[in-house]
């Protein structure tokens, strides 16, 4: 935080006096962090803001209470009821939890006939596990007196989440031993970075024979990387399932999927064409290069979430 972005927080819980609700003010979130969030307050970046527990679900854009002081909290988040957004996502995460158990309630066997009605004897009992594990049964009658329920469709093959297996950063045409994690743009003067993150041929596997509906990519921007304010990451797609010994020589980019400040956490959505050819393995990983000092920043993170339909 700066000195002068401290001085108005100051002058703030000065004029406003009051109890803990009369001594906030209005922020907006810049990004989200491991440590809390950034905040945009009056035109200045306030760095890592711990949040109260019950503000869940953060998100850049959201309009916050910030209580003042040598150390801001974010109260609450501003704005309308969540209810309805919470409610259609529980109930999405119910349905898979749901879909997730056997569809057979009950399965018990025994000399006597069952108790109680509904009951119909089968002639032919067949059984079957599905591509998921899940036991499906059916019964060939002699005579129907019911009707059959409808046979569930088939769901989407589960999400795959393909973490990378190595990364690193090249310049000079080598690897770059002074770089901890991959890095894009030139701080020092002393040459253009870019770095990689590469998965072998888990993300191909994991498409293998499956429709891939979308990619995302998870990253975080290290602290003490380049300026503070958010900038832009340059994304590449590259070809080595693992790290190379000379240049790291990049695929079909840039492209910007994603702006991040510092310490901050994003999840960028891959465009369709580069989804098909990693699905295909046409490419094999992700890299990012940036030229000069305006984007430097060094990345951690990688992981890749892929969905199917």
């Amino acid at each position: 935080m700066t000195s002068e972005a401290a001085r108005a927080l100051g002058e703030d819980l000065a004029r406003a006096g009051g109890g803990p609700a009369a001594g906030t003010v209005s922020a907006q979130v810049v990004d989200v962090t491991d440590r809390g969030v950034n905040l945009d307050y009056r035109g200045a970046l306030l760095l890592d803001v711990p949040c109260v527990d019950s503000y869940r679900n953060r998100r850049a854009g959201d309009w916050v209470a910030l209580r003042p002081g040598s150390r801001p909290v974010v109260m609450w988040r501003l704005g309308t009821d969540p209810g309805d957004v919470d409610e259609e996502s529980i109930r999405s995460l119910a349905r898979e939890v749901t879909l997730d158990e056997q569809v057979v309630r009950a399965a018990t066997w025994g000399t006597a006939a069952p108790a109680g009605t509904g009951w119909q004897t089968v002639q032919t009992l067949y059984l079957r596990k599905n591509t998921e594990g899940k036991v499906e049964l059916y019964g060939q009658l002699a005579s129907q007196s019911d009707t059959s329920p409808d046979t569930p469709p088939d769901r989407a093959p589960k999400p795959a989440t393909i973490t990378p297996t190595a990364y690193g950063t090249w310049r000079g045409g080598r690897p770059d031993d002074y770089a901890d994690y991959p890095t894009q743009g030139d701080w020092t003067g002393r040459g253009n970075r870019r770095g990689g993150w590469f998965y072998g041929s888990a993300i191909a596997a994991a498409c293998a024979g499956k429709a891939v509906a979308s990619m995302t990519v998870k990253l975080s921007r290290r602290r003490g990387s380049g300026v503070n304010a958010r900038r832009p990451l340059h994304l590449y797609l590259h070809g080595y399932t693992s790290p190379p010994s000379g240049q790291l020589d990049l695929g079909d980019g840039p492209e910007e999927p994603l702006s991040l400040s510092a310490g901050a956490t994003g999840t960028a959505t891959l465009p369709a064409s580069w989804r098909s050819q990693l699905a295909s393995g046409a490419a094999k990983g992700l890299a990012i290069y940036a030229s000069g000092s305006r984007d430097y920043m060094s990345v951690s993170g990688g992981t890749i979430t892929i969905t199917f339909s």
